[in-house]
């Protein structure tokens, strides 16, 4: 299994996503702002991995502070989850990851200093485990969604290096696979920092999935000549109605899989799932910055001065999503019902 973060006792350890697929190359971040570096420069990416890696992080600080009492250690904790909550803003899972290490500090707060950082670095890595597991689920309910054979087109990478391990999008595509299902993937470039065809494209060759790499351009051609079967993505935030923010393109794939008749999945844990956001025009989308459109591998590719935009990402309405894939079971439309019986449905069972 690739191992995309762990806790370790020097602190926590990740792939450098940066460097692939050419060096395959791990850091250990070893103090909380190291970590919230990584997350913001996207050594560590996708909404999973970045919520339990903000986790991480601050049980990192924590358990490094030099605070003497509970009171002092909870200014701290709440400054460096201030930290953690401005590196990513679009990824739901940072502040699902926040107010979650939050919640866990107020329950252990009466207890003694030790107690308190021992607590949240199990929470952490609790969250860790739950994470591969919620995957595993996902996988084995998408599976049945997808074509017993034929192409399936996925956009940017949803897969164990956007998750703690095994995948949500791939994960789908793994499970598949894994039941007998003869899928051949076609991964889009994800333009501009191409982790479709750095990430989703080496994930998918080290498991032995047959995978084509397609720019981003030529998804609707592939489509009109019949290749693709299903799309399936993993997602950022996923609002009450079943907009569903994605990696920038993502609409564009939605719209074209509509005029073809091809179902659109969108597979994600329910910590991406954001019923406090009414609708997709809600959701803030993160901008980056200009030179990684104007730059690529460090060569400059447009003239100077030319405006950019590069928004990280985009949000499908509803209308084009198919179904949304979560561990807790497959909601279809309407989305406000569907997503609130999954949610009151989790509460039955706890």
């Amino acid at each position: 299994m690739i191992k995309t973060l762990e806790w370790t006792d020097e602190g926590v350890r990740f792939i450098d996503q940066t460097r692939l697929p050419l060096e395959e190359v791990y850091i250990t971040c070893r103090n909380f702002q190291e970590v919230a570096t990584a997350i913001r420069d996207m050594i560590v990416r996708g909404a999973p991995a970045i919520g339990v890696a903000a986790a991480m992080g601050i049980a990192l600080g924590v358990k490094q502070s030099q605070a003497k009492d509970a009171l002092k250690l909870r200014n701290e904790f709440d400054q460096i989850c201030t930290t953690m909550g401005k590196t990513r803003p679009t990824a739901v899972n940072l502040f699902w990851a926040i107010r979650r290490m939050s919640e866990k500090f107020d329950s252990v707060a009466g207890y003694s200093m030790e107690h308190i950082k021992a607590a949240l670095v199990q929470e952490a890595q609790q969250m860790y485990i739950e994470d591969i597991a919620a995957n595993e689920a996902m996988g084995r309910h998408g599976a049945t969604l997808m074509p017993n054979s034929g192409g399936v087109l996925t956009h940017c990478n949803a897969g164990a290096l956007a998750t703690c391990g095994y995948g949500t999008a791939l994960g789908v595509i793994r499970a598949a696979v894994e039941s007998g299902k003869k899928i051949h993937v076609f991964a889009d470039e994800t333009r501009p920092f191409l982790q479709g065809a750095r990430l989703t494209t080496w994930e998918l060759t080290k498991d032995g999935i047959q995978t084509t790499l397609i720019a981003d351009n030529m998804a609707g051609a592939i489509m009109k000549q019949g290749k693709i079967k299903a799309v399936v993505v993993g997602a950022d935030r996923v609002a009450a109605n079943g907009d569903v923010a994605n990696k920038i393109g993502t609409y564009t794939v939605a719209v074209l899989a509509k005029e073809h008749g091809i179902p659109f999945y969108v597979a994600a844990p329910w910590s991406t799932v954001d019923l406090n956001t009414l609708t997709g025009d809600q959701i803030p989308i993160e901008q980056r910055s200009p030179k990684e459109v104007t730059h690529h591998a460090g060569k400059q590719v447009a003239p100077d001065g030319v405006l950019v935009e590069n928004p990280a990402f985009d949000v499908t309405p509803n209308k084009y999503v198919t179904a949304i894939i979560t561990e807790r079971g497959i909601a279809r439309p309407p989305y406000q019902e569907s997503l609130k019986e999954l949610a009151a449905m989790a509460v039955a069972t706890v």
